[in-house]
């Protein structure tokens, strides 16, 4: 694969040629957009990236062309992502777009993408579309897969599990599809799955958690950003639910145990879509390098903070193998559709892009437990596929 050419990295650097010298020609326009402001700030993979970029300017650029980056933040308006996206093809003339982490840009520029050649890595994607599309490839699982596999660790520790509420926000072709993706893992699996959505903008989380308790399910999964997963868990915590819960990679945070309390140790569960955060694997040692030296201290050092490496790592190592000098958006897009069997210790198997309608080429993941050592969760069970229905074309393409 083109990705796997790449010259290793040499020295202390944790990106890019590691020659210590400031890239000075002419620069590579690259572009993202994330959901910054609105229900919740969903801009971690693009500071990381924006880390991983400084790094790389800092280490030759590639072959001596710096990375530019330009990040956009759609407020969660679909308007505001669509407009974004022209302004950063057609007037900064980006070659691709890398690490974008968004609730509604996908849906509203998925076909715009396909229209101009311009490919996504994304750094999170999200809702449906930024898997069903031919131009846009995620480097994470998504929430539906996040959901699915932990209600499978649900079944693994309680055999005996009959009903599983599935908690989500109502978002479109985000909750319902994240939600029916468990709906159909447990129709295959003998749960009974109850669907609980909050509004979009979360002002009737207390009424879906208590409906969702009053449904008296066996466990509880929660897929949601962040700040909502806290306030599921604050809901019935006040409520004294003594059930299972259990929660989507968006809540393997190092501030999230200190967030929900000590009500929660060792009775909340997490799946992961990439790495333990204190993983030694060498690109996992390298993000937490590059996040202190080349991030602030503000930045989240989270999942999708992970996600944000690899994108960005992906790019970096595919225009690497191009003559830099002839580097435009063609180049780019066929580049990184080519990238097949990109190995990183942050993810599970290999990642790759190709020619398809679907692309969710990360579906293993790992499920953390919150505790009251250490960073705050440790890992249960380690790298397991996902059983969702819906990606059965992915796993009969991969053999």
């Amino acid at each position: 694969s083109p990705a796997t050419d790449a010259p290793a990295p040499s020295g202390d650097s944790p990106c890019g040629q590691a020659s210590g010298e400031e890239a000075t020609g002419d620069p590579i326009a690259v572009g993202a957009i994330v959901g910054a402001t609105g229900p919740a700030d969903f801009s971690s993979a693009s500071k990381s990236a924006a880390a991983y970029f400084s790094c790389v300017n800092a280490n030759g650029g590639i072959d001596g062309r710096p990375i530019a980056y330009i990040v956009e933040d759609d407020a969660w308006d679909p308007e505001i992502a669509a407009s974004a996206a022209k302004g950063l093809v057609e007037d900064d003339g980006v070659v691709a777009m890398i690490a974008s982490t968004s609730f509604v840009e996908c849906g509203a520029n998925a076909q715009y993408y396909e229209d101009n050649n311009v490919v996504v890595v994304a750094g999170v994607g999200v809702p449906r579309e930024c898997f069903y599309s031919r131009n846009i490839a995620p480097t994470n699982q998504g929430p539906r897969l996040s959901g699915i596999g932990a209600a499978q660790y649900a079944l693994e520790r309680d055999p005996e599990m009959e009903t599983l509420a599935c908690l989500a926000n109502a978002i479109p072709n985000f909750g319902a599809w994240v939600c029916d993706g468990l709906v159909a893992w447990g129709e295959a699996n003998g749960v009974e799955v109850g669907t609980f959505l909050s509004a979009p903008d979360g002002s009737d989380l207390e009424t879906v958690v208590l409906q969702a308790i009053e449904s008296d399910p066996d466990a509880a999964v929660t897929i949601d950003p962040a700040p909502a997963m806290i306030a599921y868990l604050n809901i019935a915590e006040q409520q004294q639910d003594d059930r299972p819960w259990y929660g989507a990679t968006s809540a393997y945070d190092l501030a999230f145990p200190e967030a929900v309390g000590p009500y929660w140790v060792d009775r909340y569960w997490a799946q992961i879509e990439l790495a333990p955060l204190d993983s030694d694997g060498a690109d996992n040692q390298a993000w937490v390098q590059l996040m202190d030296e080349f991030g602030s201290s503000g930045d989240p050092r989270d999942s999708f903070s992970q996600a944000g490496f690899v994108a960005a790592k992906i790019f970096v190592d595919t225009m690497l193998t191009l003559d830099a000098q002839a580097i435009d958006r063609d180049s780019v897009t066929t580049a990184l559709i080519g990238v097949s069997d990109f190995k990183t210790d942050i993810l599970c198997d290999p990642w790759y892009f190709g020619e398809a309608e679907l692309h969710n080429p990360n579906h293993a993941g790992r499920m953390v437990q919150l505790v009251s050592e250490g960073i705050g969760w440790e890992t249960v069970k380690d790298c397991f596929d996902v059983e969702d229905p819906d990606l059965d074309p992915i796993y009969a393409a991969e053999g």
